[in-house]
């Protein structure tokens, strides 16, 4: 993409790191927020709520993208239809991007048997948080230079549940978890925005789905902690498949993108030496 105006709505913490990106390869870019945003050199904070479409007439009439990657307030079936389904479809009219990024999750499958998804596994979402993003993704259906980009579980600064986790002597489980860190996250859709012909559909995630009682059992030892025995860690005691889902990240690599932080080893290392913070 040739520099111009990158909307991104919800400009919070991807959205900042996003932002920072575009404005180092030369676009204008205009942040959706319903509060006051941070101070950023180059970038221009305008107040609107997607969900109501208050103050979305401000927007230009032709941006060169849109990125969607706004989160509801509250955990809510009509919460996520009016951001996600009706949020999306007003920032669309009121901006005619010429590309579109939606930042979607990969709560929209449903397996729970520690199989393999991609881009070819059918959406089943079991919950109504999946239902409303699958729905989000069918307005994208019809449009060219749209991709939607299904996340896996975001972390990085300020997103420690799993540290928290380890360190409150949860063992955890013999359950696949997936991640990809928010520097990776922001890299992803930046890279989507500058392919000339990106795909309707990615996964986004790190090289390295893991057991989530592996990747306590290391967070532990890394922070000098003691050992703890995980429920169902033994495969001999549990003859049943893990629980949880492995993402596959092929397709979003053979695009070019390559994540900075591959595994979670890499991920938390940062995190723990307070780098990024």
């Amino acid at each position: 993409m040739s520099a111009g105006t990158v909307v991104v709505a919800g400009a919070g913490d991807v959205g900042l790191r996003l932002a920072r990106l575009r404005l180092g390869r030369g676009d204008e870019v205009i942040g959706l927020r319903r509060g006051e945003g941070e101070p950023i050199a180059g970038l221009r904070w305008l107040r609107a709520d997607l969900s109501r479409g208050d103050g979305l007439a401000a927007l230009p009439r032709r941006v060169a993208a849109l990125v969607f990657c706004a989160a509801p307030d509250v955990r809510d079936e009509a919460a996520y239809r009016a951001l996600y389904v009706d949020g999306l479809r007003r920032a669309i009219d009121a901006c005619d991007p010429v590309r579109v990024v939606f930042v979607s999750s990969t709560a929209v499958y449903a397996e729970d048997a520690g199989e393999w998804v991609d881009e070819a596994t059918p959406a089943r979402p079991p919950a109504f948080n999946g239902q409303a993003l699958l729905a989000a993704e069918q307005v994208l259906a019809a449009r060219p230079l749209a991709t939607a980009l299904r996340c896996s579980g975001i972390y990085g600064p300020g997103r420690g549940a799993l540290l928290r986790k380890a360190r409150g002597e949860q063992p955890g489980a013999r359950r696949w978890t997936n991640r990809i860190h928010a520097d990776d996250a922001a890299s992803a859709i930046s890279h989507l925005l500058d392919l000339d012909a990106p795909p309707p559909l990615l996964l986004a995630n790190d090289d390295l789905p893991a057991l989530e009682h592996e990747v306590l059992a290391w967070l532990r030892a890394r922070q000098g902690l003691p050992p703890l025995a995980a429920a169902g860690a033994d495969p001999d005691a549990d003859a049943g498949p893990a629980t949880g889902r492995r993402v596959a990240n092929a397709r979003l690599r053979a695009t070019g993108w390559t994540p900075a932080f591959p595994d979670y080893r890499s991920g938390y290392s940062s995190l723990l030496a307070g780098t990024g913070v």
